[in-house]
């Protein structure tokens, strides 16, 4: 059977983990409540104390897994710091995981404004507001920056601003991991050196 007719019980036999995980997020698609593209992202602080938190997938492909934030906020400071990073999803329904991780790198201006024009305008104006990870001293802070931005911007379109932008994880290790009975769970991990090189396939215990 070749790596295009794969089904879900034979995914160790999978030679190429980027249409495997197109597969698998197919799949989750259409059987998680909500969220299927929401994703733990880990990164590390200077003093190598790591962070964790939810953010949604809002592109992959060969290159790597794309998502966006504010680079003041934390989480955009540690990348920018350390510049490697970390993903694990998990599909509860379907009872599968993905973990990957690898260095960092910044999208291109033009691929950040063209995501950003397919926000919602509310979202937009939000990535103006939000001083994002900082202390805030009240909800009506908040509420009043959300205000004053949608005042300032009340015709036309909205810029993107310069310290909101996306970043791409360019994996060297990507693991896929499905629970069987007994905790006898099936695990694949494709590693490589660098984010060009050639893929090895490992077969990992449970």
């Amino acid at each position: 059977m070749s790596a295009n007719e794969l089904t879900s019980g034979d995914f160790t036999e999978s030679g190429e983990p980027f249409k495997l995980f197109a597969e698998w997020l197919k799949e989750a698609e259409a059987s998680e409540p909500n969220d299927p593209n929401a994703v733990a992202l880990a990164t590390v602080d200077e003093d190598g104390l790591p962070n964790v938190r939810m953010v949604l997938l809002k592109g992959f492909d060969d290159d790597g897994f794309v998502f966006y934030t504010n680079f003041e906020s934390r989480k955009g400071q540690e990348i920018l710091g350390q510049r490697k990073a970390a993903m694990c999803f998990h599909w509860k329904s379907l009872r599968r995981q993905v973990r990957l991780r690898g260095p960092v790198e910044i999208v291109s201006d033009a691929e950040a404004d063209a995501y950003f024009k397919t926000r919602a305008r509310g979202s937009r104006i939000g990535a103006w507001a939000s001083r994002q990870s900082r202390p805030l001293e009240s909800r009506f802070a908040l509420e009043k920056a959300v205000a004053d931005y949608t005042a300032r911007y009340a015709l036309g379109d909205i810029p993107r601003p310069a310290h909101w932008s996306g970043f791409r994880i360019r994996p060297t290790s990507i693991e896929f991991w499905k629970d069987q009975a007994f905790r006898l769970h099936d695990r694949i991990e494709f590693r490589r050196p660098t984010p060009v090189g050639a893929w090895e396939k490992v077969r990992m215990y449970p």
